[in-house]
């Protein structure tokens, strides 16, 4: 051991002549007295060298001062350094210091090499397309689980209408099962023999048997379920085939629609299901009710609401006589909702404005939308404002001597398109000012479409439209009341443009309207249908749109081989004027003749007065009047002459009276406005022979002029029966 110590101590020694220990003097850094030092201490700076100090360990119980520790006991390295290593500061003064080399040190501040950079950035795009992949995979999982949902939704309602199919099938046969095996005697010729079924069964029952009349009178022999079954009955219908011994019966009247191209329907319209009913309070929205008068086979009336029972393309009209005492506006609605009653929305929407002294006001609605059995269709009254009892009536309709809402159904047999625009919202206000629209929907994209401006209807084939365009409008300024709006229709043929028709509407000044125009015309290939709103040059006026409907272009195509149109504005001459009662309009044709339908012209008693169908249909009439007026009261009603199907020439028969198709009623005019207008809708069925005219009735005043020039005329369009 005291070798290996001198050997640690003394590195250049070998072997048994190494001394123990090896003696250097130190000298002070001042100069002064030396001391000695041993071992590695020795090799150290001056600055780092200590002190003498007492001995520690076993070695230093026999050896006193510096000169004695030559002597001393070897120590095993361990200790040593470990006490070596406690007397330096530098390097730590707590019990297992370290040393660390200054070659396994790393600078926080070096730069990544280059490689070490590419594979960062290879990670981290890595790690980017590991978390897109996730993304992607998060985005299939929620798509699956929605198509699951709706797969689920779907076997519900398949379930549904499995569970529904067998409780009427169910209740079918209570009403069918009688035991005719026990009410009937003798009816197998042995009781033994019968057995009951939803009819009955004979035992041993042969087809010779059932034609020799076995199963007995309102009984036929059913050979696919081999029973006898009770004959069917047809309600009324006119049958077509009657029941034999081995056949039901057959009924000759098919469900309406099946073969017919166009039908119409009309109904009434009221406030609770009482006409003229008086709301007392306010109301935020009202359903008004329908009342059926048409057949029930095309559509029928629950709750007030019109259902759909075939399928097929429908227009509506509606013309509304309304008082209110709101501070703001009212709007009248047409709404459809599917079968279940959800996915509901609103086919079109007009404004009736505020008015002093809750004059009456009128207002036409029109609308189209393809229809399956089951959709039904509503109309609602939306009040702007809570406040609609300022005189303790809010609401009041006028009862019309005809029914204000018809209906015109189209076959998809006919080829027929039906297509809806919402008008984009202005956020200027302007005087003149062309609507741009955005289709809503469309049954046939290809025939009937947008313009690529969006400010014009498209057609890609001859035909024959019947459109309406409602806009929402609001104004400013005193010129807006004394001119008013006109809104006008022109359809664009080979770069030239040609005005169709246009209406007029008294303007507001401060208040919320609507403007409403509907047409008829023949397209082609190519043609384009475009609207524009004039108004006074001091006014400003902004236009307003959204999902109710209020600013909507509804339009209908009929290809040309089974409809036609005819136009006619209001005469010059023969105008009713002063205190009128009930006295007819007359017209001037402007649209080319066609063989469907013409106006009377010299030579007839009827001249300039009756419209004659030609050819069995179903025709829509619109009429727009301008005119000047002090009546309380201003009414337009369609008449139909009652003459027989074929008698031709519209003369009705003797004494008989013609019959009310459809009624508008307006109130007094606007104050401070220059004309007033009122504006007549409906469709009907006509005949070879039919002749329809209208007439003017002036209540408590007088009518002092009516404009032929522009805004009074009349669109009809005819669609094949």
């Amino acid at each position: 051991p005291r070798t290996i110590t001198a050997e640690v101590f003394h590195p250049g020694c070998a072997g048994g002549t190494c001394p123990t220990t090896v003696s250097h003097r130190q000298t002070n850094e001042d100069g002064g007295a030396t001391r000695e030092c041993k071992g590695i201490g020795c090799k150290l700076p001056l600055r780092m060298r200590q002190k003498p100090k007492p001995c520690v360990g076993d070695g230093c119980g026999s050896h006193g001062g510096d000169e004695g520790r030559g002597n001393s006991s070897p120590v095993h390295v361990t200790d040593r350094a470990a006490q070596f290593l406690d007397e330096l500061p530098d390097f730590g003064s707590e019990r297992g210091a370290w040393i660390q080399l200054t070659c396994d040190m790393k600078p926080n501040n070096e730069v990544p090499s280059e490689d070490a950079l590419v594979l960062q950035l290879q990670l981290s795009k890595s790690q980017e397309k590991l978390v897109e992949a996730l993304r992607g995979q998060q985005d299939e999982v929620k798509e699956l689980q929605r198509l699951l949902t709706e797969q689920q939704g779907t076997l519900v309602n398949q379930q549904r209408e499995i569970l529904d199919q067998q409780r009427r099938m169910y209740e079918q046969m209570e009403q069918q099962d009688r035991d005719e095996c026990l009410e009937i005697s003798d009816l197998c010729g042995d009781q033994q023999k019968c057995l009951n079924t939803p009819g009955f069964r004979c035992q041993g029952m042969t087809e010779r048997d059932a034609n020799s009349g076995m199963c007995g009178h309102g009984y036929f022999y059913n050979s696919d379920m081999d029973e006898c079954q009770a004959c069917n009955e047809c309600d009324g219908e006119p049958v077509a085939s009657p029941c034999t011994f081995t056949t039901d019966t057959i009924c000759s009247g098919p469900a309406a629609g099946d073969s017919a191209l166009s039908l119409s329907w009309a109904g009434d319209v009221s406030l609770s299901g009482t006409k003229g009913h008086v709301l007392a309070h306010a109301f935020p929205s009202v359903q008004l009710h329908v009342q059926g008068r048409g057949d029930a086979g095309l559509v029928s009336v629950e709750d007030g609401r019109l259902v759909l029972r075939q399928h097929g393309l429908v227009w509506l009209d509606e013309n509304l006589s309304v008082r209110h005492g709101c501070r703001s506006f009212i709007q009248l609605c047409l709404r459809m909702n599917n079968t279940d009653g959800s996915e509901g929305r609103d086919l079109s929407g007009v404004r009736v404005e505020q008015q002093e002294g809750r004059s009456l006001q009128s207002a036409s609605i029109s609308g189209v939308a393809e229809v399956a059995p089951g959709h039904f269709i509503s109309l609602f009254l939306r009040s702007a404002s809570h406040h609609c009892n300022q005189t303790g009536e809010g609401l009041q309709l006028y009862d019309p001597s005809a029914a204000p809402l018809s209906v015109l159904w189209l076959s998809h047999d006919t080829g027929a398109v039906a297509m809806t625009a919402q008008a984009m919202v202005s956020a200027h206000y302007h005087t003149n000012y062309r609507p741009v629209f955005r289709t809503t929907s469309t049954s046939d994209p290809y025939v009937v479409g947008l313009t690529h401006d969006g400010r014009g209807i498209r057609f890609a084939e001859s035909g024959t439209v019947r459109f309406v365009f409602q806009q929402a409008l609001y104004s400013m300024g005193q010129a807006c009341v004394t001119e008013g709006f006109q809104l006008l229709a022109y359809l664009s043929r080979n770069g030239t443009g040609m005005e169709l028709c246009r209406t007029f509407k008294p303007g507001v000044h401060y208040r919320d309207t609507s403007i409403s125009l509907s047409g008829a015309a023949k397209v082609g290939p190519g043609d384009t249908l475009g609207f524009e709103i004039l108004s006074p040059a001091q006014c400003n006026v902004r236009f307003f749109g959204d999902e109710t409907g209020i600013s909507t272009l509804s339009l209908v195509w009929v290809p040309a081989a089974i409809s036609s149109s005819l136009s006619a504005s209001v005469a010059h001459t023969g105008l009713p004027s002063g205190a009128v009662r009930n006295k007819p309009l007359f017209f001037r044709q402007t649209s080319a003749q066609v063989s469907q339908m013409s106006l009377l012209g010299k030579g007839s008693t009827e001249q300039r007065r009756d419209f004659v169908f030609r050819e069995s249909g179903t025709a829509s009439v619109a009429l727009d009047l301008k005119l000047i007026h002090s009546c309380n009261l201003v009414k337009v009603t369609l008449l139909k002459r009652s003459d027989p199907e074929g008698s031709g020439g519209g003369r009705e028969a003797e004494g008989a009276r013609p019959i009310s198709l459809a009624q508008q009623v307006g109130g007094q005019m606007p104050e401070g406005s220059q004309w007033a207008s009122v504006s007549l809708r409906a469709s009907f069925q006509v005949h070879n022979g039919t002749a329809v005219f209208f007439t003017l009735d002036c209540v408590r005043g007088r009518v002092n002029q009516i404009s032929h020039h522009t805004g009074s005329g009349v669109s009809i369009l005819w669609v094949a029966a």
